[in-house]
């Protein structure tokens, strides 16, 4: 079962933006690794605490984003061909213009085969 949430960061990040104390900065990237499980095989639960990736592969601007309901986002990454061949996915987060995980998923393995290209899609839900 994939875990998801909005990390302590970005709830610091929102809470000060209510106030007006600060401008909250876009969401910018999305980032895909291999941490997302224990050596089991078991999803890993998420906390709010995490600050990046356990395992990152690699992080990509975000491509395009929607709004399928008025109170989610939704980030879209296409990832290439030849972006993470052979490699097996199983944490996906966004990241800020400052830098910051907003948002952390874990999720069961997915493989990535060479001459597949794969579009991924992490909702921000308020």
């Amino acid at each position: 079962m994939a875990q998801g949430v909005i990390t302590k960061i970005g709830r610091e990040k929102l809470c000060k933006a209510h106030a007006g104390d600060i401008t909250l900065p876009a969401i910018t990237q999305m980032a895909f690794g291999s941490g997302g499980v224990d050596e089991g095989g078991a999803v890993i639960a998420t906390t709010g605490e995490e600050v990046s990736l356990r395992t990152e592969l690699l992080k990509k601007d975000i491509d395009s984003h929607t709004y399928p309901i008025t109170t989610t986002g939704r980030y879209s990454v296409r990832l290439g061909k030849e972006e993470l061949a052979d490699q097996t996915i199983s944490e996906q987060g966004l990241f800020d213009a400052e830098g910051d995980l907003i948002a952390y998923k874990t999720f069961l393995p997915k493989g990535k085969d060479g001459d597949m290209e794969f579009i991924f899609d992490m909702d921000e839900i308020f």
